[in-house]
């Protein structure tokens, strides 16, 4: 933690567990917004359970529905941020690399670009490395 008589600016390791059409996605995408708005620092942005799925290149919004999904790419690539899915979850809920769609013989990747997949000691590392783990969804 940074701070100065006048502010306290932080590290914050996110955990999403929803899919991006849930209100929780929406939440935790725009508090990652205002946090690095304010200064603050994201160590790692991880997707685990059902928030798998905003890492998917296969997700396609309705016309009426915002695409959080794609903010999410767009999020992690224009602010050059650790971006990490869970990798038994992603395998479980056909979230796939190159590398992992080739080991179990799928015919595509639909990992978008941005995203790694990892173990779950990434999100250990970054509640580590980090001053608050905010969580987002889950059950």
């Amino acid at each position: 933690m940074s701070c100065s008589f006048e502010r306290c600016l932080m590290k914050f390791a996110i955990a999403l567990f929803s899919p991006a059409h849930s209100p929780a996605s929406r939440r935790a995408l725009r508090f990652a917004e205002a946090a690095l708005a304010g200064g603050h620092e994201i160590v790692r942005l991880f997707l685990y359970q059902d928030g798998v799925h905003s890492a998917s290149a296969n997700i396609v919004a309705p016309q009426d529905e915002l695409g959080v999904a794609g903010q999410w790419s767009r999020f992690i690539r224009d602010n050059r941020l650790d971006g990490v899915v869970c990798i038994a979850a992603g395998l479980r809920r056909g979230v796939l690399d190159e590398q992992e769609a080739a080991r179990h013989q799928r015919p595509a990747a639909n990992l978008s670009a941005g995203w790694e997949l990892s173990g779950l000691g990434q999100l250990h590392e970054a509640s580590q490395n980090a001053d608050r783990l905010i969580c987002f969804g889950g059950h």
